[in-house]
């Protein structure tokens, strides 16, 4: 089972691919089983509650089975999570090449085996090969760990250690085998992902991942996960631009669009920097889609610089804007910031934010309408189809299609938080 972002999702297919090259066989997370893993997620307060409730529901539903937790919380809180009853093992964000290994040892052990080293320590990054191709439509590729960012609202930092980059040949080679697998588009992701090959002797860019990668034949589509603003180059943006596999998305978290909570949160730009780079990406890469993050209720966000945060982002033409209340982390500067707002302030500038973007992006959809794009088909729900563009808009569609397969759709009118697709015609 996993929780949070597309990271531990590739990390969880990782460990999958350990257990079944030492003869396991996975099973559905609540059918009857003898080893229960939990990928678990510390970003919010809400995901360490996920987790839990998670654990717990494994020791009803599975009683005799040796409950293993790792992931980010597992890192931050290894005695926390080992005093939940049934939980064996903790491991935390390092080492899990290994857990095959620990899970037999813990087996033969009684009480709770620990494996959580000291992340700050670690200097290169774990290249576990996927032995298994994932289950889902779209295949996720980590090339980086760690951040040194150290924002003062987020916990990642100090579960995750600093900068290790995938080396090139290791990123080849991988994406080679989930192009073999079949999968039509790859994306790339990491916990600092635009910091990609600092810590590499050859300083390789991200650029140069991406160039490398879009080499491989047989690949349709090639994604970016999240990165920051600032670490945005020229090479990029011509990648971009001139490839037409490489989908004309980039997540770019703003977090907030008011200047004086930018510098209580240590983001290292302002609002204006922001809107220029936008506009100097839209320049660059024409029809590029941006979406990105925004924190609300950060302490001491007054009405004032919550309605300046608000009218920013509306104002920016985001494709989507993915909304979070402030979340209290223990360990981080933010944590002890005078200003602490209550939740219901939270939830009602989480609503308003939400509902602005909206507006927004639905003005963008609006001129959208009549082109034609190309789909990954992904989800089908009582014969309406879904997947989403190069440019991350999702398409709705009841004409017969394969889930997995890239297919040409004339985006015919909106419908719900994207379009209805009909099926246009091959290139």
């Amino acid at each position: 089972m996993t929780l949070g972002c597309k990271v531990n999702q590739f990390e969880t297919e990782t460990i999958e691919g350990l257990f079944h090259q030492a003869g396991y066989r996975s099973v559905p997370f609540g059918e009857a089983a003898d080893v229960c893993v939990i990928n678990t997620c510390s970003v919010t307060a809400l995901g360490e509650k996920k987790s839990r409730q998670i654990i717990r529901r494994a020791r009803r539903e599975n009683e005799k089975a040796l409950i293993v937790v790792t992931g980010c919380y597992a890192q931050l809180s290894p005695e926390e999570l080992a005093a939940l009853d049934g939980v064996r093992l903790v491991v935390g964000t390092r080492d899990r090449a290994h857990i095959v290994e620990l899970v037999e040892r813990a087996a033969r052990e009684d009480g709770v085996v620990f494996d959580v080293s000291d992340v700050m320590a670690a200097k290169d990054f774990e290249d576990i090969p996927l032995y298994d191709a994932p289950t889902r439509t779209r295949a996720f590729l980590k090339i980086q760990e760690g951040c040194e960012n150290f924002c003062t609202f987020c916990v990642i930092p100090y579960a995750r250690g600093p900068l290790r980059s995938r080396p090139l040949e290791s990123v080849r080679r991988e994406a080679g085998k989930l192009i073999g697998a079949g999968f039509k588009e790859i994306v790339l992701t990491g916990i600092h992902l635009g910091a990609y090959g600092r810590d590499l002797a050859d300083k390789t860019t991200l650029a140069e991942a991406a160039r490398e990668i879009l080499s491989l034949g047989g690949l349709a589509r090639l994604r970016l996960g999240s990165l920051e603003s600032v670490e945005l180059s020229d090479a990029l943006f011509a990648l971009l631009r001139d490839n037409p596999r490489f989908a004309k998305h980039l997540h770019l978290p703003l977090q907030s669009g008011s200047d004086a909570i930018l510098r209580a949160m240590n983001r290292h730009y302002d609002k204006a920097a922001f809107a220029r780079l936008l506009e100097n990406v839209r320049q660059a890469v024409p029809d590029v889609s941006i979406t990105t993050d925004v924190i609300v209720g950060f302490p001491g966000e007054t009405d004032v610089l919550f309605e300046e945060s608000l009218d920013f982002v509306s104002r920016m033409g985001f494709a989507k804007v993915h909304v979070f209340p402030y979340s209290r982390r223990e360990g981080t500067p933010a944590a002890h910031m005078a200003g602490q707002l209550p939740m219901a302030v939270k939830k009602g500038r989480v609503r308003r934010m939400e509902e602005a973007a909206e507006t927004s992006a639905r003005t963008l959809r609006e001129t959208l309408v009549g082109r034609v794009e190309d789909v990954l088909f992904e989800t089908e729900t009582e014969g309406v189809a879904d997947g989403l563009t190069g440019g991350y808009m999702r398409v709705y569609a009841d004409a017969p299609v394969k889930l997995g397969e890239i297919l040409p759709m004339r985006l015919s009118r909106l419908h719900r938080d994207g379009f209805w697709g009909e099926r246009a015609a091959e290139a």
